[in-house]
């Protein structure tokens, strides 16, 4: 009897609702508008955070990089005194290379913005990394054409490149990279390998996608490693089992005797690591998070409002069928419901219009822009979860109302 009555009441709501189909647009309208609006916050909040994520992922857990600035910013330090700091040198990486003993691979990179030609192909001011061997122990990458350079052509000094996909489609379009010659700053390299595509993320940093990777004995040609204006860094992975705490202390110390710095005297270096950055990006997402609800929760609202105020309508135009339904024995729930479901399908078919219309969005923007963008079951569903709820809260006060109508007085009652 109960599911029997349940069912009574939403056909009577899906009844009006296909009814008045130009009120029953304005009202989805508003509903669908708050869950776009929301939603897509968070949408684009989850792809960021993804693509963050995986991007600092890619830098590795247990790996730490040695390099003259810090990558996160410390109140407690003066920017002068971090400009005046001697750049990672050579000789640094032989310390620690040489004396470390809970290093697993340890690797030097040299970074140079250069001009790389193809023929009439130019990719100018692009990432060029000089690197030894063991780079492809600290950062994961795959290649997905032809492949990485051996040791021997790194001590060597071979004068061969790995690209990133973008770059690569950039200088070769549609023919095949490896084997070509391409220069880099003037100098002859032949194209070995080409990156997997990483694809667009929440970072400025261009991953593996537009960078060049060369032999660092190549790129001493025209890469002055002694300078302190180039960018060099010092990666080190850890052995299985070592905490990344106990990597950096001994890092630290290493360099300090390498250094001769004295005891009590700052460290003239920083040493960063990919969980500090995953630190910080942690508030910038929750205050993202707390913007989406904020953003979000005044289209709701609105489009809360505007369902109440269609029950209302509905309840006034129908009170002659509610008394000739009371008179007939229907119970207050039984109104109740029926006016309930109506304002809760109402609601939910509006976040089901939003939520087609974020789907929509992502497949267009990752079309044209290649992002990665998803909706994902959690935004679902937590899009369903709200939009009924609002549909409950909108709808109760008119439910309510239509329920406690005396049937004499709403058989009578002229609108």
């Amino acid at each position: 009897m109960f599911f029997r009555l349940l069912r009574e009441s939403f056909l009577f709501a899906v009844k009006s609702v296909m009814v008045n189909r130009l009120r029953t647009f304005l009202s989805l309208f508003g509903i669908s508008i708050g869950i776009f609006s929301i939603i897509s916050v968070f949408t684009v909040l989850d792809w960021m955070e993804k693509s963050i994520r995986d991007t600092i992922s890619s830098l590795g857990d247990n790996v730490i990089y040695i390099h003259k600035y810090p990558w996160g910013f410390d109140p407690n330090m003066k920017w002068w005194d971090i400009i005046r700091r001697p750049q990672v040198s050579e000789r640094d990486f032989e310390q620690v290379t040489r004396r470390s003993t809970r290093a697993e691979a340890i690797s030097l990179m040299a970074s140079q913005m250069v001009k790389l030609e193809y023929r009439n192909n130019i990719a100018s001011r692009i990432q060029l990394s000089a690197v030894t061997t063991n780079y492809e122990k600290v950062r994961s990458f795959e290649i997905e054409n032809g492949r990485y350079f051996s040791p021997f052509e790194e001590s060597s000094g071979n004068n061969v490149v790995v690209l990133g996909a973008e770059l690569a489609k950039k200088l070769f379009e549609n023919t095949t990279p490896v084997g070509k010659v391409i220069s880099v700053s003037d100098y002859k390299a032949t194209v070995i390998g080409v990156f997997k595509k990483e694809g667009k993320g929440g970072l400025s940093d261009p991953g593996m996608d537009n960078i060049a990777v060369i032999p660092i004995n190549f790129g001493r040609n025209f890469i002055n490693t002694r300078s302190n204006f180039i960018d060099m860094t010092i990666a080190i992975k850890g052995k299985a089992g070592v905490p990344i705490q106990e990597l950096s202390d001994e890092s630290r110390m290493i360099l300090r005797a390498a250094r001769k710095l004295q005891p009590g005297v700052e460290d003239d270096f920083s040493i960063n690591r990919a969980s500090l950055i995953a630190q910080g990006f942690d508030a910038v997402f929750a205050g993202i998070n707390i913007g989406g609800w904020v953003i979000g929760g005044f289209s709701i609202l609105v489009g809360g409002f505007g369902i109440a105020n269609i029950m209302f309508v509905s309840v006034r135009e129908r009170t002659n069928i509610i008394g000739i339904q009371k008179a007939l024995g229907a119970k207050r729930s039984f109104i109740l419901r029926q006016f309930l479901f109506e304002s809760i399908l109402l609601s939910i078919t509006g976040g089901l219009i939003g939520l087609i219309l974020i789907f929509i969005g992502t497949v267009l923007i990752n079309y044209l822009y290649e992002l990665n963008m998803h909706l994902t079951l959690g935004n679902f569903s937590l899009a369903i979860f709200i939009s009924g709820l609002i549909g409950v809260i909108a709808g109760y006060a008119p439910a309510y109302a239509a329920a406690k109508m005396d049937p004499v007085e709403a058989i009578g009652y002229s609108f």
